[in-house]
């Protein structure tokens, strides 16, 4: 009878050793998940910063040629070429009409990159909840999956010691 029992208790220690297995298992495939979200996260965070980046480079370029032909001369562009580059195109006006016309066209320009900043911080703040949300909903399903283990464990081991 001594051999049974003891038989019994090696199946059950051999049983609880697998599910502690499968458990490791399953919170090693959770976290690998949860590094996987991260890094799409992170990527994609990468690509709202450089893309509003670029905007950002864009609308002041915009600002600067509109001040540019306005006659507001307080701001330059670092970079000379691009100062080159406008002060060529304020050659080729040869009217006030043209230069109405011009100011028009990148007013219009700098609304239209202002309005496609703004999409891009809306999305991104999107993006940044929904990824937030699912990296919080895979931690909550491997702390529950986890929490259910060792009160299963628990209960397996209470039923031993009455």
């Amino acid at each position: 009878m001594s051999q049974d029992l003891t038989q019994q208790w090696l199946g059950e220690i051999q049983t609880l050793k697998q599910q502690i297995a499968e458990l490791q298992s399953d919170r090693t495939a959770a976290w690998e998940s949860a590094e996987k979200w991260r890094k799409l996260y992170n990527t994609e965070a990468e690509q709202r910063r450089t893309d509003t980046q670029l905007a950002q480079q864009a609308i002041a370029s915009l600002k600067a040629e509109i001040q540019n032909l306005q006659g507001i001369d307080g701001v330059t562009l670092p970079d000379a070429t691009a100062v080159t580059a406008i002060q060529e195109e304020i050659d080729k006006l040869n009217s006030l009409e043209e230069l109405k016309t011009q100011l028009i066209t990148v007013t219009k320009e700098r609304d239209r990159l202002l309005q496609a900043l703004k999409t891009e911080q809306d999305n991104h703040a999107q993006t940044r909840r929904s990824l937030t949300t699912a990296l919080g909903d895979a931690i909550d399903g491997w702390t529950k999956e986890r929490d259910s283990a060792k009160e299963e464990e628990s209960n397996t081991l209470q039923g031993y010691k009455t």
